[in-house]
């Protein structure tokens, strides 16, 4: 595998680390070349038609996600660089978007590589979805990228009515859709969901609190979703789910 690839970061010292880490340790690497802005990098692409983009976030003309916006068609494997930034990197979890924190850790930087070697998605679809993000205030507004083994979805938060464990997989309940089997455990979406309004209560289940019709405490608690299922609340969680629910 032959990845002709370019680095675009306004910070000679950060392109040139970069570089120096993948012609040493990625033979399959091949750099073509480099840009420190918007506007070079977009030329850049465009002569280009590279592989893979490693693509800082802040430049001196603008942003990354600048560059982006202004490309017709993504058709590159893309990494982004950047500073700690807690919102953006939300964004980037919620779109499955790669990205690198500055500076970069080897380790982070070869399982980003081993994830774009076997990526076989379509990258516009992700980057579409981190732009819609990174431009929407309102969490409900706000969309997730879900691969299953037949195709990628991008759905709204506001329309996933609970995830359930299965196993390593997640199964999605979304209004209005068939389920989803996503081939990741249920943790790493409660650690990405919960700050949207949602509320894990029990170690299986993880629902949308805007789609709770009502709590049954009869026989121990239940939820009630807005599509009739009924999901278990575990002893222990009781008293944090009605605090939640009081502060709707």
């Amino acid at each position: 595998m032959n990845l002709r690839t370019v680095i675009i970061d306004d910070e000679k010292n950060a392109r040139e680390a970069l570089l120096g880490v993948l012609e040493s340790n990625y033979p399959e690497i091949n750099i073509v070349g480099q840009a420190d802005g918007v506007f070079s990098g977009l030329q850049l692409i465009e002569k280009l038609q590279p592989d893979l983009v490693f693509l800082d976030i802040k430049m001196k003309d603008g942003t990354g996600f600048d560059l982006l916006s202004r490309l017709s068609d993504i058709s590159f494997s893309l990494v982004f660089l950047t500073a700690y930034d807690e919102y953006a990197l939300k964004a980037f979890r919620f779109s499955a978007t790669d990205y690198l924190l500055k500076p970069i850790d080897p380790d982070d930087l070869d399982e980003a590589l081993r994830r774009v070697k076997k990526k076989q998605d379509n990258q516009q679809l992700n980057i579409e979805a981190l732009l819609n993000n990174l431009q929407q205030k309102r969490d409900d507004e706000k969309k997730v990228v879900l691969k299953t083994a037949e195709a990628i979805h991008i759905i709204k938060v506001a329309q996933i009515i609970s995830c359930t464990a299965s196993g390593n997989y997640t199964e999605f309940t979304i209004h209005g859709r068939k389920n989803l089997l996503v081939s990741k455990p249920l943790k790493e979406f409660d650690e990405l969901l919960t700050p949207m309004n949602f509320f894990r209560p029990h170690q299986s289940h993880l629902v949308n609190l805007a789609h709770i019709e009502h709590v049954d405490k009869k026989d121990g608690y239940t939820i009630i979703m807005t599509n009739g299922s009924q999901l278990p609340v575990a002893t222990r969680k009781r008293e944090a789910l009605l605090k939640k629910l009081e502060e709707i």
